[in-house]
């Protein structure tokens, strides 16, 4: 009914009448069009006896995984399923009773299923590495020479990270865990169509070293490849200082931006924690940004440490956390910041946001004790987070689940800003020392940013406390970039002292110039498309006023001779000839 075309022959074998020989002519479950009419590769498919078994696709089937692994009812769960079954086989009684029992069957499959496939960690590992080749882009066994690294990424991450990652950026949240976990995490982020971070792909290794990294960002590179060749980024975004650079160079060829929200929120968090008096807070806080915005000014940075810990020395249990944390590696944290463009508020919000989901997921009490087993983290990454970015997704494409999109559009601290009205924010008329936020749930209730203007703005919020970049303060950084005397981000301030320092190149200096203005001309020449682009109500129009380029020499067709040839000499009719008689020849051996 559905046009399929898969079918075989069975031949019976007189020599062993137990067996029959099965010769598939069509294995594939296509039509005579050549597309996929039913079964797992189907999304829409729910099998050619649908009035007698509903057949699952992998959507529908992945739909109600995710909503199992997250704690949905299972009424709900049933309901939404019957619903999806019912939209293609039709609202018959043995359908819905068939899918209730796949529901339930399904849940205590989940239910009972364990990440200990043996007693033994490593055992375990090497058990799940062999039962799911098909997540896995990189696994390397511990042993004498080597260190362990496994890399994780789902078919549906792969499709991610072709999709969202092509021209566009990947983050790294590269040291989650650090202390916890028996091995890091590092997270490979892209940022989807309302720009939250996606993961895309997990590593979990301990090690850090240029080979290691070379390894498995390689083999994430040929990946994608292999479902486009053609896959490229244009950045890649990095939150630690002390992570490699050069494979990523190698690797991707793009230029590389540093996020200072690790930093940020390390300080804030501290601060917080580790000091009483909330005015003494604000004014720690906003010493620390202007340290990290004179590395623009030309000042001295040691100087200014020794002033900051001279003005607080009696907060001795947060200077002692940041002597023995901060001060050994400061220079390199500030001169990485200096190096690399930053990436801006909205990025660096979108991986903050990625990282506390993640620990809100893996650092649940119930499973302190399940923190240095591999296979633990590696359950809970596949079944319960990958389960929930999936819904979310499907959630806003499909327009489903509606209080699912709500949740995963307000997710990130720069989509809850963009909520908050400007008539809301009151800036401080005198030097611009504070602004005021009015808040959106109780009208009496209002949070004072201090510092505003800067990455470094202070919020007495809740979730600005617990070192987080917050609405309030992305919100009123918004009003400042328009507003008289304000200090500009430090993304923007990093982009414009990249720019400045190309203009700087002396005149005698010919390689450098010659640099400088072919970057400048790079860069204009993308501005240019990018204006026309957006600009173009047909898109006909920027197609064909594109330079024609070919792709290669054997895709070069002619339509009739070229309108002019270059003339030959007299004595060259005999090569003209031999050409001829090679191309007949050529010709020929085609039809052939």
């Amino acid at each position: 009914m559905r046009g399929c075309t898969c079918h075989f022959v069975v031949k019976r074998l007189y020599a062993r009448p137990a067996l029959a020989l099965i010769i598939f002519n069509e294995r594939r479950h296509i039509n005579k069009s050549g597309f996929v009419c039913h079964g797992p590769l189907d999304k829409d498919a729910i099998g050619p006896g649908a009035k007698k078994i509903p057949y699952i696709s992998n959507e529908i089937q992945q739909q109600t995984m995710s909503m199992i692994y997250l704690g949905i009812p299972e009424e709900n769960v049933l309901e939404k399923h019957i619903e999806y079954v019912q939209r293609y086989g039709g609202s018959d009684a043995t359908v819905s009773t068939l899918a209730s029992q796949y529901v339930r069957k399904l849940g205590m499959i989940i239910k009972r299923s364990t990440h200990e496939l043996d007693l033994n960690d490593q055992a375990s590992i090497r058990m799940w590495v062999e039962r799911n080749k098909k997540s896995i882009f990189f696994y390397q066994d511990t042993s004498e020479t080597d260190p362990f690294i496994l890399g994780i990424q789902t078919e549906w991450q792969l499709q991610q990270m072709v999709r969202f990652g092509h021209r566009s950026l990947i983050a790294a949240d590269s040291t989650f865990g650090i202390k916890r976990l028996k091995y890091p995490l590092c997270t490979l982020l892209v940022f989807d169509s309302r720009q939250h971070a996606l993961p895309v792909a997990w590593v979990i290794t301990r090690s850090v070293a240029k080979p290691d990294v070379a390894k498995w960002m390689k083999a994430l590179l040929d990946r994608a490849r292999s479902v486009d060749p053609g896959w490229k980024i244009n950045g890649f975004v990095i939150d630690d200082a002390a992570m490699e650079i050069d494979p990523i160079r190698d690797a991707f060829c793009c230029p590389i931006l540093f996020s200072i929200w690790r930093v940020r929120g390390s300080w804030l968090r501290n601060v917080v924690k580790k000091c009483s008096n909330i005015e003494v807070q604000r004014e720690i806080f906003k010493r620390l940004g202007e340290i990290v915005y004179s590395i623009w000014g030309g000042l001295d940075t040691s100087v200014a440490l020794e002033e900051l810990i001279l003005d607080f020395v009696d907060q001795s249990a947060f200077m002692e956390y940041f002597k023995c944390t901060w001060v050994p590696k400061i220079e390199m944290w500030l001169s990485t910041i200096k190096t690399f463009p930053l990436a801006s508020q909205e990025a660096s919000g979108a991986i903050e946001a990625y990282h506390v989901k993640l620990k809100t997921k893996l650092f649940d009490d119930s499973h302190l004790g399940a923190l240095q087993r591999v296979d633990w983290l590696v359950h809970k990454l596949t079944t319960e987070l990958h389960s929930a970015y999936w819904l979310d997704r499907y959630a806003d494409e499909s327009d489903s689940f509606q209080h699912v999109k709500e949740e995963y559009i307000a997710s990130t601290s720069w989509h809850r800003a963009l909520q908050i009205p400007d008539s809301a924010v009151t800036l401080d008329d005198k030097g611009h020392l504070f602004a005021k936020v009015a808040s959106q749930k109780d009208s009496s209730r209002t949070h004072l940013v201090w510092n505003p203007g800067s990455d470094f703005a202070f919020c007495d919020c809740a979730w600005s406390m617990q070192g987080n970049f917050c609405k309030h303060v992305i919100k009123v950084n918004m009003i400042c970039e328009n507003a008289k005397g304000c200090r500009p981000s430090m993304s923007f301030w990093s982009f414009r002292e990249i720019l400045i320092d190309l203009c700087k190149k002396p005149m005698d200096d010919s390689i450098g110039l010659d640099e400088s203005v072919a970057w400048t001309h790079q860069m204009l020449d993308q501005i240019k498309q990018l204006v026309e682009l957006n600009s173009s109500n047909d898109i006909g129009i920027v197609v064909n006023n594109m330079p024609l380029t070919w792709i290669s020499k054997k895709g070069r067709t002619f339509v009739g001779i070229p309108a002019s040839l270059p003339a030959l000499p007299s004595d060259s009719k005999t090569i003209t000839k031999n050409v001829q008689k090679s191309r007949k020849r050529k010709r020929l051996s085609r039809l052939r």
